[in-house]
This record gives structure tokens, sequence and C-alpha cells, in this order.
């Protein structure tokens, strides 16, 4: 699967690695363990906007919340990150979401994706030009 192709949602590969973030991981165990961005936030010491932005995978956090906030929500750090360990069950048989909205978060993964690789670039060029100025 090339880097631009996302595979479909489903409820087979819903905590799948190639399917769920981050972000999506830590929202679902929050959610399993009944807690609200912001009850979990003051828990972690942190603000709700530092914990929306990691459910968003706009910024990740540090190795000492990581395992806080792993232990706090009742799963591995290793699941956290990679979807592998101990983590939350996926959700029942809840109604199959709209495949409009599916597409629609599908994209939103793959615009993220390039994005995060180009930035990886741009700071590759901009140490390479540091280093020659």
């Amino acid at each position: 699967m090339s880097q631009d192709q996302v595979e479909p949602l489903t409820d087979e590969g819903w905590y799948g690695e190639d399917v769920a973030t981050f972000g999506d991981r830590l929202a679902a165990a929050r959610d399993a363990a009944g807690l609200k961005q912001g009850e979990l936030a003051k828990r972690l010491g942190i603000k709700r906007s530092t914990l929306s932005n990691w459910e968003g995978d706009l910024s990740e956090p540090r190795a000492n919340r990581l395992s806080m906030m792993a232990g706090l929500l009742n799963v591995s750090v290793g699941w956290l990150l990679t979807g592998d360990g101990d983590g939350v069950e996926m959700p029942g048989d809840e109604e199959t979401a709209d495949t409009d909205l599916l597409a629609i978060v599908q994209e939103i993964r793959v615009i993220r994706s390039r994005m995060k690789n180009d930035l990886e670039k741009l700071a590759r060029l901009e140490k390479a030009l540091r280093n020659k100025v």
C-alpha cells in the first residue's frame, strides 16, 4: 500500500497499526475509562488543550507523561504507541459509521501523513542550509 493510500476503517481493523493513530488509541482509552478530556488532563497535570492536541495527533507526549497516562488508563505504553499489547477492546456492534465520514477521515489521515513527511524533509533541508552557512 502506498503512502497516499489508507486502508478502509473496518470493525476488524479498528485499532490496526495502519488504521488507528496514537491519538485515536488515546481517545478510545480515555473514553473506555469514562474520563472527559478535562478530567484526564487534570490528573496528568497538563492543559486540556495539550491533551486535545495529543488526541488530534498534532503533538505527542514526553515519555514520563506517556507512562503516567498508560497507568491511569489501564493500557500498555506499547498499545498507545503502536496498537500492540494491552489496550481497550474494539467497540461492540454499534451502527456502522457513514461511508462519507469514513472517506473524510481517511483523507485527513493521508494529508496528515504527507504533512509529517514534508515537515521532516523541511527540517533536514534547514539543517543542511544552516551547516552550509
